[in-house]
């Protein structure tokens, strides 16, 4: 197995050095041939591995591959934990990169940099599962870096947009604030635990458990509440939780086929799975449960409220991606970490599908992104309205759908929770159905139903995306439909997870919840009882109402609550305050900096200042060489009586 999961690494890596290396050379087919099959390799191989260790009984691989280095007797190793868990990931991460890396095809067909941007989409697949399969922080903390990186070069893909620039560089520092938190919580894991393996620090935790720091003087904190809060802080700034989200909404700079990759199987999932795979920290700690929850209720709630007004496309999906890492962030706080990973999973596949048929529609729009210019896009693009639909229904639970048994167990969990906030957290979550119905359907009612709004041109050009485009989308409405079906028995209330996910007794909300599951079907039938399908279903017709029956009516709504709608337009001010005090405060301070410290301290006084008084000293020097035999006879005598007047004054004392 060891072997299996080394080429399942190495195949992406291989192919993106050969994509980015000689793409060139061997023409823009061969790229994405290379990297395609590089991929596809390691989606097969994740499978067999998944089935090896999901099915055939095959015992966890904790492996050290090599030893990177030694200090203190303390090894620094790079290494494999194959579990349940980890396989999950494995096979998610590459069959959503791999339908990705297809789609691609289509869709950058006539961009210059199309084996470039192979190359990235193949080494951030890489950098993924060296994240998910590591078995120590160091080899995690890689591959968190690494998913920041080509993030960065993948938002900035089209480097000639100042937008896009901009873009890059807003992710690439907030998810710095992000990592710095991370750093100092490995830097706590390995000061306290002495090493850097998951498994002997998870082993030590028990014992640890009531250790405080002083973080502050006279303020005594539990050790493992201070870990997990800074471990949690480089989540928030990967999984885009308030108020490390703003990076995510600009990351639409980017073409579409990485807003597919970073928002359903990369860089935003990386958050949620470490915090699942820390669970033998986090259950020790009843505090950092209880922020993790707050934090993910907030971002649930009010970032899809953001969705209600983004005009263009790629971005109500982007807010809806925050909205739904939200409801993960939720589960993972009231220790329904079953429930996280599970609402991870069949989100990857309906947030893909949603991002690639955004493309789709934009690619028959001529790259016309704004809602307002589209409309009955059906009649023209039956396949990519569908599979859209597909998508839709998942996202907002419809029963039946994956989204409907991974986004009400979560709602479920946040209800039967005992930790501070939980209450708050269920309203938010609950309250958060309806908004998610409301924007989702905004835009299929926008985008494919009602009269179509855009020009004449691309009217008469209006066509369905080519195969390699629609074959992808196919591909993930099979499992947005079925997946969420197939996995809520064993993932939720079975034994799927074994080992890889601890939960304490006092938290096991997931046991509580199991003793009243009777199947899928039941599930669904009882679904159709309760306030989430309600609730959706009062979203879903507010949207039908308001974009297709009344469409002249939202404006109206806006133009009366326009404080509240100028809010949300203004994104809560996140973004004027980032600017005001951040980046307006540390230009104000790089200035006063500059003027006081460079151009008054260095330049004016040290440098330039130390010129100048060489140059007015040379100058008084310079008048001593004058050339003229009386002034040096003159200054010989004034020498001689300087001399005269120091020897007299030496007798006389």
């Amino acid at each position: 197995m060891k072997d299996l999961c080394l080429l399942i690494v190495l195949a992406p890596l291989a192919a993106a050095v050969v994509a980015g290396l000689l793409g060139r050379a061997l023409g823009r087919s061969a790229a994405h041939w290379v990297t395609i099959l590089g991929v596809g390799l390691s989606f097969v191989l994740s499978c067999v591995v998944f089935r090896q260790i999901v099915f055939g009984g095959a015992p966890v691989l904790n492996v050290n591959l090599y030893t990177w280095l030694e200090t203190g007797g303390v090894p620094f190793e790079i290494g494999f934990l194959i579990d349940q868990l980890t396989v999950t990931m494995m096979v998610v991460v590459t069959f959503v990169s791999w339908m990705v890396h297809i789609y691609t095809v289509g869709y950058m067909h006539d961009d210059p940099g199309y084996q470039r941007f192979f190359s990235y989409i193949s080494l951030f697949t890489f950098s993924m599962l060296m994240l998910v399969m590591a078995n120590n922080f160091l080899q995690l903390f890689f591959g968190w870096e690494a998913v920041g990186l080509v993030s960065y070069l993948l938002i900035g893909f089209w480097f000639k947009r100042d937008s896009a620039i901009f873009a890059n560089l807003k992710a690439f520092l907030v998810n710095r604030v992000g990592d710095f938190g991370f750093l100092l919580g490995i830097a706590a894991v390995f000061m306290y635990f002495g090493n850097l393996d998951y498994a002997q620090v998870f082993e030590r935790a028990p014992s640890l458990a009531g250790q405080s720091i002083t973080v502050f003087p006279g303020h005594p904190w539990s050790l493992m509440t201070v870990t997990c809060l800074l471990l949690f802080i480089g989540a928030m700034g990967k999984s885009a939780q308030v108020p490390l989200h703003v990076w995510l909404p600009d990351s639409m700079e980017g073409p579409t086929p990485i807003s597919a990759l970073i928002h359903a199987a990369t860089m935003v999932t990386a958050g949620i799975f470490m915090v699942a795979r820390m669970s033998p920290l986090f259950e020790l700690s009843s505090t950092a449960l209880s922020v993790v929850l707050i934090i993910g209720a907030i971002t649930a709630f009010f970032m899809g409220l953001l969705g209600l007004v983004q005009n263009d496309i790629k971005r109500v999906v982007a807010y809806s991606t925050l909205s739904q890492l939200g409801y993960m962030t939720v589960a993972l706080g009231t220790s329904a970490y079953a429930a996280a990973i599970f609402h991870l999973v069949t989100h990857a596949f309906f947030k893909a599908l949603l991002f690639l048929a955004a493309g789709s529609v934009i690619m028959g729009m001529h790259h016309e992104q704004d809602m307002r210019k589209m409309g009955g896009l059906r009649r023209y693009l039956p396949i990519t309205y569908w599979t859209s639909l597909v998508g839709t229904l998942a996202l907002i639970g419809f029963p039946g759908f994956s989204g409907f048994f991974s986004k009400d167990a979560i709602i479920e969990a946040a209800a039967q929770s005992t930790l501070p906030g939980a209450h708050l957290a269920y309203l938010a979550v609950l309250g958060g159905v309806f908004v998610t119905a409301l924007y989702s359907f905004r835009l299929v009612f926008m985008v494919f139903h009602g009269e179509g709004r855009m020009d004449h041109h691309t009217r008469e050009h209006l066509h369905e995306s080519p195969a390699v485009v629609w074959v992808p989308l196919v591909a993930l409405a099979i499992p947005s439909v079925v997946a969420g079906a197939l996995g809520v028995g064993p993932l939720l209330f079975g034994d799927y997870f074994g080992g890889s996910i601890v939960v304490v007794p006092e938290h096991a909300v997931l046991a509580e919840m199991g003793e009243h599951f009777h199947g899928s079907w039941a599930t669904v039938v009882h679904g159709l009882q309760q306030a989430p399908f309600w609730l959706a279903m009062a979203g879903v017709f507010t949207a039908w109402f308001l974009y297709l029956k009344a469409p002249a009516l939202p404006a109206r709504i806006a133009d009366t609550f326009k404080p509240l709608h100028g809010l949300l337009v203004n994104k809560y001010g996140f973004d004027a305050f980032n600017n005001w005090f951040f980046a307006g405060g540390a230009r104000g301070t790089g200035g006063f900096l500059w003027r006081v410290g460079d151009e008054a301290l260095i330049d004016g006084l040290l440098v330039n200042g130390s010129a100048k008084f060489v140059g007015w000293w040379s100058g008084v020097l310079r008048n001593v060489q004058s050339g003229y035999l009386y002034h040096y006879a003159f200054a010989m005598i004034l020498g001689l009586l300087a001399l005269l007047g120091v020897f007299v004054h030496h007798l006389l004392n």
